[in-house]
């Protein structure tokens, strides 16, 4: 039955005509009810919106133009800046400022009105205030009041409809504690101009930036990003709410190598060395001293003379030194921007290329009479010295030019100069011009490479910006033989291509090129050289970057670096172990043999040193002087430090330099506890109590 059943209503299909209509009623039924719905809806919301464009239009208007949203921007905190021991040297202070916008045009005529409405509050007059709104002609902010007190926040608030362009924003003043304390090395913050708008993408106009120094030279890692505060105003300009925020970063706290201690001594030394004799006083414009680290290439301390404190560039005391900065020169970091001749701190270098050229050999004995001629030239022993028979240790040691005048005169094969006789050029070489154009320039190009080995006429890549390098020379005899720029680059490829470079050179270049005559170095080249002698002809690249920590991390805090500076190998001078020993003992010498040129400035000293003293002859003012050089690194078989110091118008190296040298390393190692210094001389790493009344904190600060 039940299949029967089933059977059954199989049949249903010969019905499908009669279902389709039931099934299409059934339809009809749905779609007018869905219909009514969305009409119903439909009459809901336009019953709605009239009542909303009608009878509320003017209240929501209304409402729509009062409420607006302004952005508030939250400036970061720039990143700290510390020495080697963890000190900071440069911080930023959280204060309130006034500031100008000049985002929109803005006439004279208002501006005196702005000064003569915010004077009074700010106390000033104004005029002077008008000033301030004219000065930094570039910048987009000027600042017109830091550290700003509540009542003269209220003011701007209350009177913001006066006020056009003026408001009052969060911000930092960046701080050097120690005031001219490596002041050129660490630089100072300025506004962004028009002009450098396009390097800072990104950044809010009011934010300072990196001018110089270590505050321009890392500025992408001390610069943080800006935050902002979305905040709901109303049509009377009140901040009636804040929607949300998005907070700021700050920038990385950054370490260095300089040591504070250290650079204080220094620049104490050099000031007191400056100020204890009148005629160094009036003749030393600019000096610069530099000690590195012989192990690592770090910077131990860099100074500059004169002094600069780059706080006046940041609390407004600027204008107090106007005369000061634009006539001593102190904007520039003499250590690494200026370049002059080193004198006889070269000798070692040229010493060997002489050795490895076989010019000269350990046996080599030249008679210094104190003179010989080269052609009708004569060329005389400094402040007519003579000392006989001399070696090449010897000659470094008591630095004999004449043995070093035949030493140029070999390598660019000019022979036979004596007291009574000029010398010659080999007849092989036809006539004089074609001498100059061979062998000569061979010479001249032996002396200068080697001296390039040593990173000397190179820039050094220091991590700061605006590096100078060093230059070479010849005496040009068709212009009286005054000193014209040598091209070594050119003249090494023109050889290496056709065997001659064109010039006109005088053999006497060969001489004065191998006494420190005819080039010129910065004073980091110098220290950079000292190093690689100590180095043992091993070059690491100088630096100041030692760690970069988080916003929240300092050195003394234990946190991990970010990252830190590895030590870097820029290249390798060759020489034989008995070369480098050769030179060593004549460095050594220098230091400490009684006949040696710096004897007296180590004289007790408690450690070995290797050194090299340079007087060259140059020209202040149009009056005749000296470049007081020297150069050494100590200890003696275990190196740690080596020093540069140059002071134009010093005097003799041995007198000024040598002096400050060995001062300094006194300093250094008392400070670092070196077991060869009596413990009664040693000293702690902090910067001593005394800088900020010692005279080289002090002139500067006074120079009104």
């Amino acid at each position: 039955m039940k299949r029967v059943k089933l059977r059954k209503r199989k049949s249903r299909p010969k019905n499908v005509a009669s279902d389709r209509q039931t099934i299409g009623k059934r339809r009809t039924f749905r779609v007018r009810v869905v219909y009514g719905l969305v009409f119903l809806s439909f009459s809901s919301l336009i019953l709605r919106m009239a009542y909303v464009q009608v009878a509320q239009g003017k209240t929501f208007r209304q409402s729509e133009m009062t409420t607006q949203y302004a952005r508030v921007p939250i400036l970061p905190q720039r990143g700290w800046i510390y020495d080697a021991n963890g000190q900071v040297l440069a911080w930023d202070k959280p204060v309130l400022a006034i500031e100008l916008d000049r985002y929109t045009p803005m006439t004279d005529a208002q501006m005196h009105q702005l000064a003569a409405i915010l004077a009074p509050v700010l106390e000033t007059t104004p005029n002077s205030l008008y000033q301030v709104m004219q000065s930094q002609p570039g910048a987009l902010q000027v600042t017109l009041a830091s550290n700003v007190t509540d009542a003269q926040v209220a003011f701007v608030v209350e009177h913001q409809t006066e006020l056009p362009g003026v408001q009052v924003v969060q911000d930092y003043q960046r701080q050097y504690p120690y005031g001219d304390l490596a002041g050129q090395v660490l630089g100072y913050v300025g506004a962004i101009t028009a002009q450098n708008a396009s390097q800072y993408k990104g950044y809010l106009y009011s934010q300072k930036v990196g001018e110089t120094g270590i505050e321009y030279e890392y500025e992408h890692m001390l610069q943080g990003k800006p935050g902002y505060d979305l905040v709901t105003i109303d049509s009377a300009g009140n901040a009636v709410g804040s929607v949300g925020e998005i907070a700021p970063v700050d920038g990385d706290n950054i370490q260095l190598t300089l040591d504070g201690r250290e650079q204080a001594e220094a620049q104490m030394i050099m000031q007191n060395m400056i100020d204890s004799n009148s005629a160094n006083k009036n003749n030393i414009t600019d000096a610069a001293a530099v000690m590195l680290n012989v192990k690592t290439g770090g910077v131990i301390a860099m100074v500059s003379y004169p002094y600069l404190d780059p706080n006046w560039y940041t609390n407004g005391s600027y204008v107090h030194h106007v005369n000061y900065l634009e006539n001593s020169g102190a904007q520039l970091n003499n250590a690494i921007d200026t370049y002059n001749y080193p004198g006889s701190t070269v000798k070692p270098a040229n010493m060997l290329t002489a050795l490895k050229a076989g010019v000269v050999t350990p046996k080599t004995l030249i008679e210094d009479d104190g003179y010989i001629y080269i052609g009708t030239q004569r060329k005389n022993e400094d402040e007519g010295f003579v000392f006989g028979l001399v070696n090449p240790i010897e000659a470094i040691t008591v630095s004999s030019d004449v043995f070093f005048y035949e030493v140029g005169l070999h390598l660019g094969k000019w022979f036979g100069s004596t007291t009574t006789s000029g010398g010659g050029y080999p007849s092989s070489d036809g006539n004089y011009q074609n001498y100059l154009d061979t062998d000569f320039a061979k010479g001249i190009n032996g002396l200068f490479q080697g001296e390039e080995n040593f990173g000397l006429g190179l820039p050094t890549g220091i991590d700061l910006p605006y590096e100078a390098s060093g230059k070479f020379y010849i005496e040009d005899y068709r212009k009286g033989n005054i000193q014209v720029p040598y091209d070594l680059k050119a003249s090494e490829q023109s050889i290496a291509k056709t065997g001659q470079y064109v010039n006109y050179g005088s053999p006497a270049s060969l001489a004065d090129a191998a006494i420190g005559q005819s080039q010129m170095f910065t004073p980091m080249e110098l220290a950079d050289y000292a190093m690689t002698l100590a180095d043992q002809g091993l070059r690491l690249k100088p630096h100041l970057l030692e760690n970069v920590f988080g916003p929240d991390a300092t050195p003394k805090s234990g946190a991990k670096p970010l990252q830190s500076f590895k030590t870097q190998v820029v290249g390798q001078v060759k020489g034989d172990p008995w070369q480098w020993h050769l030179i060593q003992q004549g460095m050594y010498g220098v230091t400490s043999n009684p006949s040696g040129t710096a004897y007296y400035a180590f004289m007790g000293a408690h450690y070995q040193a290797a050194g090299k003293t340079g007087t060259a002859q140059i020209y202040i003012n149009g009056k005749p002087t000296d470049n007081s050089v020297f150069i050494c690194y100590a200890p003696l078989n275990h190196p740690l430090v080596a020093v540069a110091v140059m002071a134009p118008g010093g005097g003799y190296g041995a007198q000024f330099s040598a002096v400050i040298a060995r001062q300094m390393i006194d300093a250094y190692f008392n400070e670092h506890h070196e077991p060869f210094m009596p413990k009664s001389g040693w000293t702690s790493t902090a910067i001593p109590a005394s800088w900020k009344t010692s005279a080289a904190y002090l002139v500067p600060e006074q120079s009104h």
